[in-house]
């Protein structure tokens, strides 16, 4: 949270998140991901790495898949939440 708020005081127009998520309670996580979203609406671009696929698709507008360095898919992140590929690789589903 310090480090958000330390990047934002300088006014970016894009911030990149390397897995802001990584061993906070369920609870900090919502509350990180509430975060990254006020951000994306005072108009500052978010670049978010992160393995929580479901929580980072779910607020995304536009996702890549990484697969051993490569770009093995992208798209919009509200399809690639539904594609039955990504559910079952990444969502448990």
């Amino acid at each position: 949270m310090l480090a958000v708020g330390r990047a934002l005081m300088s006014n970016p127009k894009i911030i990149l998140m390397d897995e802001p998520s990584m061993g906070l309670s369920p609870l900090l996580v919502k509350e990180i991901f509430h975060i990254i979203q006020e951000v994306h609406k005072q108009g500052i671009t978010v670049l978010l790495v992160e393995q929580n696929a479901k929580m980072a698709l779910s607020i995304a507008d536009r996702a890549y898949v990484l697969e051993t360095g490569h770009i093995s898919m992208s798209g919009d992140a509200a399809e690639l939440l539904n594609d039955e590929n990504v559910k079952k690789a990444y969502l448990g589903l």
